[in-house]
């Protein structure tokens, strides 16, 4: 049974109002919409992936290019779990948003895929995806479906069918710029939407943790929904301190008056 605060309860019809008005509504997903599909963050205290293991080891692109097997090795279990993981009921009602065109893109801090496969479709991954490898050497992009079953059974590092260099999986680790391209569009989708939501990210992490204020300060409303404080809490039209997974679905039925 669902416990929410009065103050959380009270939100849910001026959000849904708010979202029902929107013409270019922009959501930005972090960790915390995942967590519920049992993959962890990497902050919480006790939880979080470095609270467990130094990032400067096992994450960033120098180590990966010194020490690769390290990398996979660290990366495996992780892996496994966005293998097995499903789409919750966040993901799934934000993707119902989107395909009734009450939410345009959903920029999201996250690898697993998960809102691909809750079926959205307008999603801009800006920290990189686990679907996809390319070649150290020669640069050539693979499904990482194809390596899969081989590396989470043996441990079995994928290499290029071309040259038979180490393929690295296209997520953006410490010391490698964003996608480009894909960076552009989440700015300019920020820049000239009209309300951005703000869902299980504490807004910590540059430069993406920028865009709600680049959408604020050309006049759009911004609703955020974290169990814990954001730097922007103060300028939210609505905010929630409570988890997604309770929250997105309750905003989406009253949006969809059910």
């Amino acid at each position: 049974m669902i416990h929410l605060s009065n103050k959380s309860l009270e939100g849910i019809r001026p959000a849904a109002e708010i979202i029902s008005r929107a013409r270019q509504a922009v959501v930005l997903t972090g960790a915390g919409i995942s967590t519920h599909s049992g993959i962890p963050d990497f902050r919480s205290p006790g939880s979080g992936l470095w609270t467990r293991n130094d990032p400067i080891e096992v994450a960033t692109l120098d180590s990966f290019r010194y020490n690769p097997e390290n990398f996979f090795n660290w990366i495996r279990p992780l892996v496994s779990g966005m293998h097995a993981a499903q789409p919750n009921a966040a993901h799934l009602a934000l993707a119902k948003l989107e395909q009734s065109g009450f939410v345009n893109t959903i920029i999201t801090q996250n690898v697993d895929g998960l809102h691909h496969r809750a079926g959205a479709t307008n999603i801009l991954e800006v920290h990189g995806s686990m679907r996809t490898m390319t070649c150290v050497s020669c640069f050539r992009r693979y499904d990482s479906s194809d390596f899969l079953v081989a590396y989470l059974e043996s441990g079995e590092i994928p290499h290029c069918e071309i040259c038979s260099h180490i393929l690295k999986p296209d997520v953006i680790l410490f010391g490698e710029q964003l996608p480009i391209r894909t960076w552009m569009k989440a700015q300019d989708v920020s820049k000239h939407c009209d309300l951005m939501i703000v869902a299980g990210s504490s807004l910590e992490v540059l430069p993406v943790a920028g865009l709600p204020m680049r959408a604020i300060e050309n006049g759009a409303h911004l609703i955020i929904i974290n169990n814990t404080v954001t730097y922007l809490d103060v300028r939210a039209d609505v905010v929630f301190h409570e988890d997604v997974i309770d929250i997105i679905p309750l905003i989406a039925r009253e949006v969809f008056h059910e």
